[in-house]
């Protein structure tokens, strides 16, 4: 017992410091112990270890973010429509919102499953809902529902070739690390 709390209060040190080492042997009697120092020459079965930071960056999206992505995934259904299709997509892009880009040429039968027989583009999925056409007011509306930011937290990628079947159009932070700022 008192080597599991000596070990808890090891690691809990070694976090606070960042970094470091300890070590691990059994001694003379065949009792395991641990130690931020070098073991005696006796010491038997030696085992070296480095204490790393607690903390793994899993996302560079902000959890807010994060958890509209998961309960409310955005998808956009357009192609090469002209001046609204490109409006759509620089209006997600403004926002900040990760998105799927699919093209209903690359799959007529998903997006006229998807659209319900209308093969208008853009067709904008917010979770379930379908937001048919491009009007500002109503996306913001339903992206506001949803979670999503009202101005990019951090900077957008570049929207989809027009080659690409699907891609993910997610923000991405900016070489320093820090947000674009909105424009």
């Amino acid at each position: 017992m008192k080597a599991l709390i000596f070990t808890v209060l090891l690691a809990a040190a070694g976090v606070a410091a960042g970094a470091g080492m300890y070590y691990k042997w059994v001694d003379e009697k065949g009792r395991i112990q641990y130690s931020d120092t070098p073991p005696p020459p006796s010491a038997k079965s030696v085992e070296r270890r480095n204490i790393g930071g607690g903390t793994i960056q899993t996302s560079s999206l902000p959890y807010s973010v994060q958890l509209a992505v998961k309960n409310f995934p955005v998808t956009l259904w357009a192609n090469n429509c002209g001046e609204v299709c490109d409006q759509a997509r620089a209006h997600l892009g403004r926002r900040g919102v990760p998105y799927t880009e699919k093209d209903p040429q690359a799959d007529p039968e998903g997006f006229k499953k998807a659209s319900g027989g209308d093969m208008g583009v853009p067709l904008l999925f917010v979770g379930n809902t379908r937001l048919k056409g491009y009007l500002e007011s109503a996306w913001d509306s339903e992206l506001d529902v949803a979670g999503y930011p009202k101005t990019a937290l951090v900077p957008a990628k570049p929207a989809a070739s027009a080659g690409t079947q699907a891609e993910t159009n997610a923000p991405r932070p900016a070489a320093d690390g820090y947000p674009a700022p909105a424009q």
